[in-house]
């Protein structure tokens, strides 16, 4: 996007450049979708993504209140233009009911992992480490213990470090983000409005 300065005002300068940076930001997204509860709808939302050639940080699906539709939320990273134009697309795929960018709402975001660490390979007590996380012991078994923990995706990183800094970590599975706004705003809201004004 090219601008021409000498012809613009103050005030157009700053919109110019604040639109020309709203255009090449990448920014991390968090995209909510209402879908069909059918056999190919998943492959068919993550082929849009492989076409485009985006990378799909975290998926997680299942089933809603309603046991016809299915709940998909995903993280990606991306420009706010580029996310545009593919929630458009999402839109048009016969399984997709709604589509919502939680990115800018305010809503709940976590994540649950299951997370196996060996005990002996540090001084440190488990139980010290997890201190400020929310964190539970499942089981223990053979050497090795299996924790439970819950929180957001950034507090997820922080203690999976501090497990391997310790050399503790040995086996980790992530459910991926799960995602959903206070009162009456987020997905389902959203979908009997559009349903409403159509």
């Amino acid at each position: 996007m090219e601008i021409d300065l000498l012809h613009l005002g103050y005030g157009r300068i700053l919109r110019a450049l604040s639109a020309s940076a709203f255009e090449v930001i990448t920014m991390r997204h968090v995209i909510s979708i209402l879908m069909a509860n059918e056999a190919g709808a998943l492959v068919r939302v993550a082929g849009l993504f492989s076409q485009r050639g985006f990378n799909i940080e975290t998926l997680n699906v299942g089933p809603t209140e309603d046991p016809t539709m299915s709940r998909l939320t995903l993280v990606t990273w991306g420009t706010e233009n580029v996310i545009e134009q593919i929630n458009r697309q999402l839109l048009k795929l016969v399984d997709v009911i709604d589509v919502l960018d939680m990115t800018g709402d305010e809503h709940m975001e976590y994540e649950l992992a299951l997370i196996k660490v060996q005990r002996e390979a540090s001084a440190s007590p488990v139980e010290t480490m997890a201190a400020g996380f929310d964190v539970r012991v499942i089981s223990e078994e053979d050497g090795l213990t299996l924790l439970r923990f819950l929180g957001s995706g950034d507090e997820l990183n922080r203690f999976v470090a501090v497990l391997e800094d310790a050399g503790m970590l040995v086996e980790l599975a992530r459910s991926g983000a799960v995602t959903m706004t206070p009162g009456t705003g987020g997905l389902r809201y959203h979908a009997e409005d559009e349903q409403a004004e159509a």
